[in-house]
């Protein structure tokens, strides 16, 4: 048995990592070739596996994890400010499901009991796929992302009483009242349980561990944790996967927690990929092949009802019709607690072995084609968005109340939520520099506002938002949002509106970096290269090298677009070669520097530099194109023009009290 299994496991594996390098190479999501690998490897088509038991065991444990890092990612605080979603937006998406779903099912001659459990059925949507997409698309915070969560943590929670009422439907009298009670009981205990951890034992309990500095013991304490509040809810007939996220709930506010996300990615995307492969086992190619038209008209129609009554549900909790749109297309499919709730139902003779077939096919082909809906949703929204479309329903039922914005020029547009973005606004406040901010959150936008800054509510990819924040005459716009998509339609639209402005993009991949240098951006920031050459910056400084040349050598990494860091050179890097870069540097004449008292012709800015003097900035007045006799006096604001290596070389001027080389030698000629 455990070599079968062990065979079983590198038959996955080695199946799974083919179909998803053929996947990678053509950009499909990696889910998709996990449920085709699982269609392969099944007993409807090769049979090559035969350790379906042990296989779904190790599948569970993939949801496990994968609902304990999410857990992680979150915090109490986080998830009491989404309880309207939860319970509110939960409520109305399951009931509006379940009961459209049970008048269609109707049609096809189930009786009323079976029509209503398939209702139910369909309602439940994939939290193991939809919150795996967003982690990897880092959406989870955003807030279509919350809205998502929030409805499918209540559909997790649901699934309990679900299991409950399925014996009732299907005429099997039981205490029912005395089980609610029990339910009630759980719940309270289990409320307590994570108030208790969160607040008190897990940080105590994982300093202790850390202290010891053992990283072994570290991570077999965050596994016991996870898995001990799984069992615990199991013993209490809910879900190991929601006991899991409750387990990462308790961690979540602990200091220990990132380490502990950290640790645990590689296992979960392992585990995880299980899941996904024991659900393409399931699928019956030989039932879809017989009642093909039957399987795609029910797909399409499922998928339809879900997305309209997901994204009303969006849009009635006050999301915009982009919001409305991506929550709609999240939550379309079926999801895998849906199988549990399946197989009580045919226990009860709820639904035939026709419809459950049915159901199956149904249900594994909207989660593969999940991947795709919501990698076009945001296209999908920008195009409807060009219709001629209600105020209200383009902007929501609840815009915030709109401020007053004053008419700025020259001023800095900051776009995005996160850290980087609130941080820069703030150190434009310390310095006294005009600036706006875009941000698509409500709650944030509320706490600014209240704060007296200077925020506007609203999706920076609509042009009346950017032009409300004055973008035509804005200085420089600085785009930092997690998602590639939205980062693109931003700049795209900056740029239309403004061809003068200097738009700087944060992005997470160098592989994006030209897609945003073509669309308009003048200089984009890959966040994880730009950390390596800050570290790299302390290395040469601590081997001595001297700060012109590595002023020189990171100039010439950043004028290459970070060339170094990519396998290829495509054509485009000619381009960039072949103009001429030129940057304006703002540079303050400090104490002890070599300039003050000197002229412009002493000093010999282009001869020896390279660089020209355009102006000097001397008490609040502005001194265009200064003749060569000027004086640079302590603390002016000198605007040199040229190629980033030429700026680094003449930055060494403002920062010492001796001659450098170059002018000293010119000087002797």
């Amino acid at each position: 048995m455990e070599l079968n299994l062990l065979k079983d496991i590198v038959i996955i594996f080695t199946l799974s990592t083919v179909v998803n390098f053929l996947f990678t190479k053509i950009k499909i999501p990696t889910i998709i070739g996990y449920l085709l690998t699982g269609v392969l490897t099944g007993p409807y088509l090769l049979g090559l596996v035969s350790s379906h038991h042990q296989i779904e065991l190790l599948a569970e444990i993939g949801v496990v994890l994968l609902m304990f890092t999410i857990g992680l990612e979150f915090s109490i605080n986080h998830l009491l400010r989404i309880r309207k979603i939860v319970f509110v937006g939960g409520f109305m998406q399951l009931i509006l499901t379940a009961g459209i779903t049970m008048l269609i099912a109707r049609l096809y001659n189930m009786d009323w009991a079976g029509a209503l459990f398939v209702g139910f059925l369909t309602a439940l949507s994939s939290t193991a796929v939809v919150l795996k997409l967003m982690q990897e698309r880092s959406e989870i915070t955003s807030n279509y992302g919350r809205t998502v969560l929030g409805i499918l943590i209540f559909q997790d929670i649901i699934l309990i009483p679900l299991l409950l009422f399925t014996p009732m439907l299907g005429g099997e009298v039981s205490d029912q009242s005395g089980q609610l009670l029990m339910l009630l009981g759980k719940t309270v205990f289990l409320v307590g349980l994570v108030y208790v951890g969160n607040r008190w034992l897990m940080p105590k309990l994982l300093r202790m561990v850390a202290h010891t500095k053992n990283q072994e013991l570290f991570m077999m304490s965050i596994f016991a944790i996870c898995l001990s509040v799984a069992l615990l809810t199991s013993e209490m007939g809910i879900s190991l996967a929601f006991g899991a996220f409750l387990a990462g709930l308790m961690i979540s506010e602990s200091e220990y927690s990132h380490n502990a996300f950290g640790q645990l990615i590689p296992f979960k995307d392992t585990f995880t990929s299980f899941f996904f492969v024991s659900i393409g086992m399931l699928l019956d190619l030989n039932f879809v092949a017989e009642h093909l038209g039957l399987v795609i008209s029910t797909v399409l129609l499922v998928l339809l009802v879900k997305m309209i009554i997901a994204g009303g549900t969006a849009f009635v909790l006050g999301h915009t019709f982009r919001g409305t749109i991506m929550v709609g297309f999240a939550l379309c499919q079926v999801g895998e607690f849906s199988f549990i709730l399946a197989q009580s139902g045919m226990k009860y003779q709820l639904i035939p072995e026709y419809y459950y077939q049915l159901f199956l096919a149904v249900a594994i082909i909207s989660m593969s084609v999940t991947p795709l809906l919501m990698m076009i949703s945001h296209p999908v929204a920008e195009k409807l968005l060009k219709l001629p479309l209600p105020k209200t329903l383009v902007n929501g039922l609840f815009p915030l109340p709109q401020i007053e914005i004053p008419v700025l020029k020259n001023h800095v547009v900051f776009i995005g939520k996160d850290a980087r973005a609130l941080n820069l606004s703030v150190m434009a406040k310390y310095v006294k520099m005009p600036y706006i901010s875009i941000i698509f959150d409500p709650g944030t936008v509320k706490k600014l506002q209240e704060k007296g800054e200077t925020v506007i509510y609203g999706d920076a990819t609509n042009e009346p938002i950017l032009e409300k924040a004055h973008v035509k005459t804005a200085d420089v716009v600085v785009v930092s949002v997690g998602n590639l998509i939205v980062a693109m339609s931003i700049v795209e639209r900056v740029r239309n509106l403004s061809p003068h402005a200097f738009i700087i993009v944060r992005t997470k991949k160098v592989v994006d970096i030209e897609e945003l240098y073509r669309l308009g951006a003048n200089q984009v920031i890959p966040e994880e290269f730009e950390t390596a050459i800050e570290l790299f910056d302390r290395v040469l400084k601590k081997r001595l090298v001297p700060q012109r040349e590595i002023n020189l050598l990171l100039a010439k990494i950043r004028d290459d677009h970070y060339g170094i860091f990519r396998e290829e050179t495509s054509k485009s890097d000619q381009l960039f070669q072949e103009l001429p870069n030129l940057e304006i540097m703002a540079l303050k004449v400090r104490e002890g520097s070599f300039v003050i008292g000197k002229s412009i012709s002493q000093i010999r800015f282009r001869k020896v530099f390279g660089v020209t003097l355009v102006a000097i900035l001397r008490k609040e007045e502005l001194i265009e194109h200064p003749d060569v006799h000027t004086t640079l006096e302590l603390f002016d604001i000198v605007y040199i023009m040229g190629r980033s290596e030429q700026i680094a070389n003449a930055f060494e001027l403002f920062g010492k009290n001796e001659l450098p080389v170059e002018v000293s030698q010119e000087d002797k000629a």
